[in-house]
């Protein structure tokens, strides 16, 4: 068990506790156990923070783009070295199992060196007057790409280093500062990843670390002068406030989802049981871009229940400690919003397969089938071990279905048709189709979209350096 540490906060280089002396517990999801305390801080510390990253920014934007990458690369070697020590942290902290809480903080390193390389190549551009009806060659534009200035990166607790990270390289790079808050479930992660930063040379002011209760300091962050882009993952309904919140600035958001998994007639359905179970249930389904539904035709939904039944039998339930796939929800409070979808559906004559099995925050995987659009586990992201079985008469009924949902993220289509595979995927109005392969982030370099509801803006490393810069345009007249 770790130690009942009081986490600080970071501004200006220096570690430092909150003048109100509050601090905020947090408590381990599998031990009910508190592993340790962050600051809740003051308006004013806030202020202090953002004031401190506005002075900073500007030093920083005037190093060469080399300098700032030799930051990145010495932050993904001082990560690396304490795989081990974070990666305790975040199986403590958020219940993610061992394993994957390590493989995390590797996939954190391998981003920043790539955001590093592609900062070194982002460059502007050149435009010729000539090349428009009426132009001249005798006017040139030069097109530079400056940074915003403040960035505030705000991470969700399920990915606290990782989707950290993805937000700060890129903002670091590209010669933005940043004000980072980390969800506070999840903070003390975010801390030790900051550690690793100011080990590897950060700046004094650079990146200030602020922690607290968004009651007191949520709406003044997102809707403070001194912020000029804002950086979001979470859930939906704050990020619509945020976005209110955030008036001209600049957002991106990454929200919920409810990405199906559409299973065509002449799927392989082996694969399709395979991807689909790995995609609903790692790491208990607390993730946006988890499967969340599965659409099958009425003909073949028997055959691919049997299927999913015997993988989902097979996985592994209980404590993170013990490398479980599935592992307690983050709090008691998930655990009974998901307790509830699964209660309104078999309430409404939905059958149960597998699960409905509860300890405390611990849900085993459970698996519905004759779920209908009448149960609210059709519609609503879980963000828990649960997986609704729709059964439908065609293709045209999956991508209705699809279609009809407030969420746009990602969805799984399994064929072996390349063409029906094309035509299903143009239908579907979400922002990444994955064929015949789980719905997931990433690679972290490829584009990430969320449509409707599900966000706002490009993820990616290379999409990322584009939304956290401006263009600069200088006119020659020769």
């Amino acid at each position: 068990m770790m130690s009942m540490n009081t986490y600080p906060y970071l501004i200006n280089g220096q570690w430092q506790e909150s003048t109100s002396n509050e601090t905020i517990e947090l408590v381990s999801p599998y031990t009910n156990e508190v592993v340790g305390h962050v600051q809740a801080m003051s308006r004013d510390e806030v202020d202090e923070a953002i004031h401190g990253a506005k002075r900073a920014q500007q030093e920083w934007a005037a190093l060469p783009v080399n300098k700032r990458a030799e930051l990145l690369y010495a932050w993904a070697d001082k990560l690396e070295e304490r795989v081990d020590e974070i990666g305790q942290i975040i199986m403590r902290e958020v219940g993610k199992n061992l394993a994957d809480a390590k493989k995390e903080v590797i996939r954190t390193a391998e981003i920043i060196r790539y955001t590093a390389e592609e900062g070194l190549r982002f460059t502007g551009g050149f435009m010729q007057g000539d090349s428009f009806p009426g132009g001249s060659k005798n006017k040139m534009a030069i097109i530079k790409k400056e940074a915003l200035g403040v960035v505030l990166a705000i991470s969700p607790f399920n990915y606290p280093v990782n989707l950290a990270a993805a937000k700060i390289a890129p903002a670091l790079i590209t010669g933005n500062a940043v004000v980072f808050k980390p969800a506070t479930q999840g903070a003390i992660s975010g801390v030790k990843m900051v550690e690793a930063l100011q080990d590897a040379g950060l700046p004094s002011g650079l990146l200030n670390l602020v922690t607290g209760r968004g009651s007191v300091i949520g709406d003044y962050l997102t809707s403070h002068p001194g912020i000029d882009m804002i950086t979001f993952t979470g859930g939906t309904g704050t990020g619509q406030h945020l976005s209110q919140q955030a008036s001209m600035v600049p957002v991106v958001l990454e929200l919920g989802g409810k990405d199906p998994a559409l299973v065509l007639e002449d799927a392989d359905l082996t694969l399709a049981a395979d991807q689909i179970v790995s995609g609903a249930f790692s790491y208990s389904g607390q993730r946006c871009t988890a499967i969340k539904r599965v659409f099958v035709l009425e003909h073949q939904a028997d055959e691919l229940v049997a299927m999913l039944k015997e993988r989902v039998e097979k996985l592994s339930v209980g404590s993170p400690t013990d490398n479980s796939f599935i592992v307690p929800l983050i709090d008691e409070k998930s655990a009974d919003y998901v307790q509830g979808l699964i209660d309104d559906a078999v309430n409404k004559r939905a059958t149960v397969v597998h699960g409905n099995e509860r300890d405390g925050n611990l849900l085993h995987p459970t698996l519905l089938d004759h779920v209908t659009r009448e149960m609210r586990v059709a519609w609503e992201e879980p963000f828990g071990p649960v997986l609704p079985v729709i059964r439908v008469k065609s293709i045209d009924e999956m991508i209705e279905l699809t279609n009809e949902s407030e969420f746009g993220l990602q969805a799984s289509v399994f064929t072996q048709n390349v063409n029906s595979a094309f035509t299903v995927a143009d239908k579907l109005e979400v922002g990444t189709v994955q064929v015949n392969g789980r719905t997931e982030r990433g690679p972290d370099h490829f584009p990430f979209i969320g449509v409707k509801q599900s966000g706002l803006g490009v993820q990616g490393i290379g999409r990322s350096l584009e939304t956290m810069t401006r263009d600069k345009v200088t006119v020659i007249n020769l």
